[in-house]
């Protein structure tokens, strides 16, 4: 049997901007993609702090050391810029590596996103 795990999350970013005519999904800064342990194309759940939102997209990659965090298609309608949200990924796994496995948790500055 697989269990639901949390896996990573980067912790209270700000968004930058909102892209409603994209196709969909969150670009992210590749720097904070790496330091979480996310993988382009991986699903990830978003919850936005400033409203409750809470909602699943896909990650897409930004330029490195840039500090985005834009949500794209339909997710930028339950954000706005400047909005404290939190990514969070999950991993399936049995009930004995979840015993043992480490989350990775990202704490970038909050004003910036970028990682200190």
């Amino acid at each position: 049997m697989l269990i639901e795990v949390f896996k990573s999350k980067i912790h209270r970013v700000r968004v930058t901007a909102s892209d409603l005519n994209y196709i969909g999904s969150i670009t992210i800064d590749e720097e904070l993609i790496e330091a979480a342990g996310l993988v382009v194309g991986e699903r990830v759940y978003i919850v936005n702090v400033n409203n409750g939102e809470r909602f699943d997209t896909y990650v897409i990659k930004g330029k490195r050391k840039s500090g985005e965090v834009c949500l794209n298609g339909p997710a930028a309608r339950k954000v706005q810029r400047d909005d404290i949200i939190i990514i969070i990924a999950y991993a399936q796994m049995t009930p004995e590596e979840a015993q043992t496995f480490q989350p990775k948790i990202v704490f970038p500055d909050e004003k910036t996103n970028l990682l200190t």
